[in-house]
Parts: C-alpha cells; sequence; structure tokens
C-alpha cells in the first residue's frame, strides 16, 4: 500500500501536540512511573521540543497518509540531542490502531529515513518500550539493533 508523508498542517499542530503528550505520558505510566511523574516527564520533553508550541530547529511532524489520502499516523522526526549533527532520531511513530498490520508503518519509516538522509543524517536511531513488542519487531526487520537496553524488577 502506497504511503506519502506530509508535513503537519499547522492548524492541527496544537491538537496533535496535545494527543502526543497524552499518548507518551500514558507509555511512560505503563512502563512503570507514576502519573505525576509520567505527566512531568512528558511536559518537559514536549516544551524542550516543541518551544513555544512549534517545531525546535530541524524536527518535522508528517501526517502518514494512505493511497486514499487519509491520514493514517504520524512521524515525528530530527536530530537527535547528541552533538553529532548527522545523528537522527525517530522521536515518535504511531500508526492508526485499526490501520496496522498492513505494512503502513514500515513505509512511513522508509520514507523518514529517506528524509533523514536528505537532511545528513548518518545515522537513525529510536527508542521503543519494553512493551511494544510489535514495534520491536519491525524495527528489528528494518535493521535496527539495539544499543542499550534498560531492565526492572518489581518489589514487594
Amino acid at each position: 500500500m502506497p504511503v506519502t508523508l506530509r508535513p503537519l498542517a499547522a492548524r492541527h499542530f496544537s491538537a496533535w501536540l496535545e494527543r502526543s503528550r497524552a499518548a507518551y505520558a500514558k507509555d511512560l505510566v505503563t512502563s512503570g512511573q507514576t502519573s505525576e511523574d509520567a505527566d512531568r516527564h512528558a511536559d518537559e520533553s514536549m516544551a524542550q521540543f516543541f518551544p513555544s508550541g512549534i517545531p525546535a530547529p530541524g524536527h518535522v511532524v508528517f501526517d502518514v497518509v494512505d493511497d486514499a489520502g487519509v491520514t493514517v499516523g504520524y512521524l515525528w522526526i530530527g536530530p537527535d540531542t547528541s552533538d553529532d549533527a548527522g545523528a537522527w532520531w525517530i522521536w515518535d511513530i504511531v500508526i492508526d490502531a485499526d490501520k496496522r498490520g498492513r505494512g503502513l508503518g514500515r513505509t512511513a519509516m522508509l520514507l523518514g529515513e529517506e528524509y533523514a538522509r536528505a537532511q545528513g543524517a548518518h545515522t537513525l536511531g529510536l527508542s521503543v518500550f519494553g512493551f511494544n513488542t510489535g514495534a520491536r519487531g519491525l524495527y528489528e526487520s528494518l535493521g535496527y539493533e539495539a544499543t542499550s537496553v534498560k531492565m526492572r524488577k518489581k518489589l514487594g
């Protein structure tokens, strides 16, 4: 299924930002953080990468659009936080739950790689929550390799 990336329209950005922040906080809670810590962390992250509610330099949010012209998700990509200008990061990618399993995410990832390369990137990284086994399988199938693993055990 053909997929294109289209920059998120400015008029939709505020709503996207709040949805993305809320989803990130929810994932942080699922991974073990308290609601308060997750909300604080999500707020700080969004403030860092979207000062004044707009993307920091180099960051872009794309709608993922299917061949019928329907937005089926989004991809947020930009430089990573290192001093290496050629190191880029996929900060978030989401495909609507009812559209998954059709190759849309895979194609969006490949298009993201092309975009990063065109911006001068020589590496592209990402993080995936441990509970997200489906996404991890996709990333591994695309050639992404684990560079670190955080582990935790609940006591008591």
